[in-house]
């Protein structure tokens, strides 16, 4: 339930503009976010590269309001992707649709991700990956990602399953039969029971269970093992021991602030290990959805108001 509660406040307005409003959210936001401007997100994402981590950039934002709104993302996107370049940064950029558009018109979107793809085509194909969102986007997201995958003819196109979606498996064995690229997660929006796992034990199971039909298939896919969740970073182990995965298959992947010792931890144990450093003003609904993630976060949170 308490769950449930935090997802609704963060897409609630009246709950964005009052925690919004409060400076120690914002400095508890930091520990999740690196800051709000490129400059903070590449001086991270340095620091990050020199401990053996790898990184993927995220500008936050969602449903923007107007077309005028995405062009000033598209900018960022492809300074980002000059900055990574030119800097010989080890990172990739994910986006969502719906910051570059969606909601407005999915011709827009398209368009604006082709931008963003020709430059990080022209740098050096740094890989880009469309992040999911609710189950609302998940045929459209699927939809364009296969398109702009096939028209580009680039590899380094990935985008994103949730293990929390009954869907998911078949939508994993069909990615799996096109070699894709994918960032398995176990989803963090607010979801009808007619449609996804009410119960988290049901979602880690199903994740369990999605790594190794995604790893033990006879193609070159790619997998993100996209988790925090030891027992989940255990079986994917066990599956990548079982079934001999040679590790261009796939990599483990993080956010920023959490576990940062396990990090570490498995970059030096051999693994690629990937770190999702997100940045930029529109912090709240990300910062909402890390604090119903795992209660931990939400007592850090609420520690930090006391201590205000």
């Amino acid at each position: 339930m308490l769950r449930r509660f935090l997802l609704y406040l963060s897409i609630a307005g009246w709950a964005r503009w009052i925690v919004s409003q409060l400076g120690v959210a914002r400095r508890v936001a930091r520990r999740f976010v690196a800051g709000e401007t490129l400059i903070d997100a590449l001086t991270v994402t340095e620091r990050l590269n020199q401990s053996g981590l790898l990184v993927t950039l995220d500008y936050l934002g969602e449903s923007v309001k107007s077309a005028a709104d995405t062009a000033e993302v598209v900018s960022t996107y492809q300074a980002m992707l000059q900055q990574i370049h030119a800097k010989k940064l080890q990172s990739s950029v994910s986006l969502k649709l719906t910051h570059l558009g969606l909601d407005i018109s999915q011709d827009l979107c398209v368009t604006n991700l082709r931008h963003i793809l020709t430059t990080a085509k022209e740098h050096g194909n740094i890989p880009v990956t469309i992040d999911m969102e609710s189950s609302d986007y998940t045929d459209r997201t699927l939809q364009i990602y296969r398109t702009l995958r096939d028209e580009y003819d680039f590899s380094n196109i990935g985008t994103v399953i949730q293990a929390y979606l009954y869907r998911s498996r078949e939508d994993m064995e069909q990615l799996s039969a096109e070699n894709a690229h994918i960032r398995l997660c176990k989803g963090a929006y607010l979801e009808p029971e007619s449609i996804a796992f009410p119960e988290k034990a049901d979602v880690d199971r199903n994740y369990a269970e999605l790594v190794e039909v995604y790893l033990a298939a006879p193609t070159q896919s790619y997998l993100c093992i996209a988790t925090h969740d030891e027992r989940m970073i255990q079986a994917a182990e066990q599956t990548i021991r079982q079934h001999q995965i040679v590790p261009s298959r796939y990599e483990f992947q993080m956010l920023y602030g959490i576990r940062g010792p396990k990090q570490l931890e498995l970059a030096q144990a051999g693994y690629k290990m990937r770190v999702y450093v997100p940045f930029g003003e529109a912090w709240y609904p990300y910062f909402m959805r890390r604090l119903a993630e795992r209660p931990a976060n939400l007592w850090f949170f609420a520690r930090s108001l006391f201590r205000a």
